[in-house]
C-alpha cells in the first residue's frame, strides 16, 4: 500500500483525496500557491509546502516545484486530481521516471486519450464510432471554414489536451471562425499548457452520457454505470446525475461495452471516464478522460464504491475484487455544482471573492463535497467552482426533491453562486421529465428572472448598488435583493430581477457610459478596438479572462474610441475604466 501522497491540485478535489487516504491511513502532502497559503486542502493535509506564485502558471502547473516537492516530503506518489496536470504526459512520465507512483493510467495512454484527436482513431480502431470530425489539429481558420461548409454549421472547436468544455467554441458561421479559433487556443493554453485544437460537427440537440470505468493491471476492466451531464451552459457541466433519465437499458449495456473497449485498446488502467453524445438512439465516442472526474460522486452513491479508494488501491497494485456481474446500482443521485459565478439573469459571470458564510446542508441522503468555508477566498486565478452538493435516493424523483430541500438549506454570502440557475434547472417540467439537452439550458431555459443570492456586487446601472437582505412583511421572512444609488439608503427596487436575453452567454456590459469599465476582477487577453475607431453599441471592446474563462466587456453606446487604457496582460479590478467612448 502507498505511503505517502501528494496531491497535485486543490480545491475541493484536493480535499476529497486527503479525506478518502486519511481513512486509508495514507499520509497527505499538499501544495499551495502564495493565494492559497491558508486554504482547505493545506490546513486538513499532514503536510504542505509552498510552490510560490499566484496564477496557476506560476504554482500548480510548474513541474520543477511539484518535483521538488515530491522530493522534499520523500511521497512515494502522486494524484494529480483533475485540470491542471491531471492529463499531461509529460507530467505523469516525470513522476514515474523517479520511481514515484502516479495515481492514475499509464502515460502512454494520457498520451492516446489525453489527446482527442489520438483518442477519436483508437476508439475508431476499437470498432467505436466517433463524433464525425477532423483527425488532425487546426493550423488556421480556413481550416474551419472549409470542415463547416463541408458538414454543415454550426461546428465545434475544441481542446486536443483537455476535456471539460475547456477551450471548446461553438462556431456557427464562417466570419466566427477565426475570431473563435483565436479564444479557444487562448482558454486551453491557460488551462491545459497546450492550445492545440481540432474541430468536428455539431450534434443538433444530444445528450451527454458518460461511462465510468476501472481497470487494474491484472487484466480486469469495468464498466460501473453511466451519468447524464446534459445540463450544460458553456460547455460546463451544472447538473450530474446516474443512472440517466429515459436511457434504455439495451443502450447501456451496448456503451458500457463500448467504454470497455475502448479502455482496453488504449491499455487504460486506473479511473476513467469514457464520454458519448446520445441523440435518436445512437452513440457517438466523444473523448476519453484519463483521470477522476468532477461528477464521480453520484456514481459513488449509486454503486456504493469510493473510486478514490480504488484508485489508491489499483495504483498500489491492488487486483479488482468485484466482476462485471456483482456490480450492483441502486436508486438515483444528483449532483449540482456550485461555482462562484453569477447567474442573474442567465450570463454567468465569474464572481470572486471571500465567503463569508458557508452554511452547509445536512440530513439524509445528502453529500457536500466541498474545498472552501466560511472565511476562504475564492480566487480569479483559479477553476470557479467551491464544491458540489449530490443527494441519493430511492428514485429519480425522491433524489431530485431531496437536493432541492438541501439547496434550500445552503446559505453563501460574499459571492455570487449558481444554485439559483440550479434550481431552476431542478424545477423545470423538461427537466423532470429527462427531455433535457446539452443545449437546452442556452436555448431553451428561461433564467431572465433568474437573481443571484450571496453577492454584494455592483449592479449593472451607474452608481447603483444590490443588497441581499433579510425583511419581515406582515410576519413573514423574506430573503430579497434591493437597488440602491452607491452611498444612499433609498429604496430603488425590489427583488432584483431585471430583464434580459435568455440563454448563459458569456458577454458583460459596461458602466452604461462613455466609460467602459470591467464588472470583475480579471485579467485582460486582448483589446479588440483601438483609439479612433467607431464602435456601436454591443461591440466587443476587450475581452477578459476571470476565473479559467473569458467574457468579452460591451460597448453601452455608439461612438469613437478616445482612450484606452489597458493592455493585453494587464490585470483590472471591478470598476476599472478599460477605455472611453466619445
Amino acid at each position: 500500500m502507498l505511503k505517502k501522497v501528494l496531491i497535485a491540485n486543490r480545491g475541493e478535489i484536493a480535499v476529497r483525496v486527503i479525506r478518502t487516504c486519511r481513512e486509508m491511513g495514507i499520509a497527505t502532502v499538499a501544495v499551495y500557491s502564495e493565494l492559497d497559503r491558508d486554504a482547505m486542502h493545506v490546513r486538513l493535509a499532514d503536510e504542505a509546502y509552498a510552490l510560490g506564485g499566484q496564477t496557476a502558471a506560476e504554482s500548480y502547473l510548474n513541474t520543477e516545484a511539484i518535483l521538488d516537492v515530491i522530493e522534499r516530503s520523500g511521497a512515494d506518489a502522486v494524484h494529480p486530481g483533475y485540470g491542471f496536470f491531471s492529463e499531461n504526459t509529460d507530467f505523469a512520465r516525470a513522476i514515474t521516471s523517479r520511481g514515484v507512483t502516479f495515481i492514475g493510467p499509464p502515460p502512454e495512454a494520457i498520451e492516446v486519450m489525453g489527446d482527442k484527436i489520438s483518442s477519436r482513431l483508437a476508439a475508431e480502431a476499437a470498432g467505436v464510432e466517433g463524433v464525425p470530425g477532423r483527425s488532425q489539429t487546426l493550423v488556421d481558420a480556413q481550416e474551419i471554414i472549409d470542415f463547416g461548409n463541408e458538414f454543415g454549421w454550426p461546428v465545434a472547436i475544441k481542446a486536443a489536451y483537455g476535456g471539460g468544455g475547456r477551450g471548446m467554441k461553438v462556431v456557427k458561421s464562417a466570419d466566427q471562425a477565426a475570431e473563435l479559433f483565436e479564444s479557444a487556443q487562448r482558454e486551453a493554453l491557460s488551462y491545459f499548457g497546450r492550445d492545440e485544437c481540432y474541430v468536428e460537427r455539431y450534434l443538433t440537440w444530444p445528450r451527454h452520457i458518460e461511462m465510468q470505468v476501472l481497470a487494474d493491471t491484472h487484466g480486469n476492466v469495468l464498466w460501473l454505470g453511466e451519468r447524464d451531464c446534459s445540463a450544460q451552459r458553456r460547455h460546463q457541466k451544472l447538473i450530474e446525475e446516474s443512472p440517466a433519465p429515459n436511457f434504455p437499458d439495451a443502450v447501456r449495456q451496448a456503451m458500457g461495452e463500448a467504454a470497455v473497449k475502448v479502455s482496453r485498446a488504449c491499455g487504460y488502467v486506473n479511473a476513467g471516464t469514457v464520454e458519448f453524445l446520445f441523440q435518436d438512439g445512437e452513440f457517438f465516442f466523444l473523448e476519453m478522460n484519463t483521470r477522476l472526474q468532477v461528477e464521480h460522486p453520484v456514481t459513488e452513491l449509486v454503486t456504493g464504491l469510493d473510486l478514490v479508494e480504488w484508485q489508491l488501491r489499483i495504483a498500489a497494485g491492488e487486483e479488482l475484487t468485484m466482476t462485471q456481474d456483482s456490480i450492483e446500482r441502486k436508486g438515483h443521485a444528483i449532483e449540482v455544482r456550485i461555482n462562484a459565478e453569477d447567474p442573474t439573469a442567465g450570463r454567468f459571470t465569474p464572481s470572486p471573492g471571500t465567503l463569508t458564510r458557508f452554511s452547509t446542508p445536512d440530513g439524509p441522503g445528502v453529500r457536500l463535497d466541498a474545498g472552501y468555508a466560511a472565511g476562504d477566498t475564492v480566487s480569479q486565478y483559479y477553476d470557479n467552482l467551491i464544491g458540489k452538493l449530490i443527494a441519493w435516493g430511492p428514485d429519480r424523483d425522491r433524489a431530485r426533491r431531496r437536493l432541492l430541500r438541501a439547496i434550500s438549506e445552503t446559505v453563501i454570502e460574499g459571492v455570487a453562486t449558481t444554485l439559483p440557475a440550479d434550481i431552476a434547472i431542478l424545477e423545470h417540467p423538461d427537466f423532470v421529465a429527462g427531455e433535457h439537452s446539452t443545449k437546452w439550458v442556452e436555448e431553451r431555459l428561461d433564467l431572465s428572472s433568474i437573481t443571484a443570492t450571496g453577492s454584494t456586487g455592483v449592479a449593472e446601472e451607474a452608481g447603483m448598488v444590490r443588497r441581499d437582505v433579510t425583511a419581515e412583511v406582515n410576519g413573514r421572512r423574506l430573503n430579497v435583493s434591493l437597488w440602491l444609488p452607491e452611498g444612499s439608503g433609498t429604496v430603488v427596487a425590489v427583488g432584483g430581477t431585471k430583464p434580459s436575453r435568455r440563454g448563459g452567454g458569456n458577454h458583460v456590459k459596461g458602466s452604461g457610459s462613455g466609460d467602459v469599465s470591467v464588472p470583475m476582477q480579471g485579467t485582460i487577453v486582448k483589446v479588440a478596438v483601438e483609439v479612433g475607431q467607431s464602435v456601436e453599441a454591443g461591440e466587443t471592446i476587450v475581452i477578459l479572462e476571470a476565473m479559467k474563462m473569458e467574457n468579452s466587456v460591451l460597448a453601452e453606446k455608439a461612438g469613437t474610441i478616445k482612450e484606452i487604457r489597458v493592455a493585453a496582460g494587464d490585470s483590472v479590478s471591478n470598476g476599472d475604466v478599460v477605455a472611453v467612448i466619445a
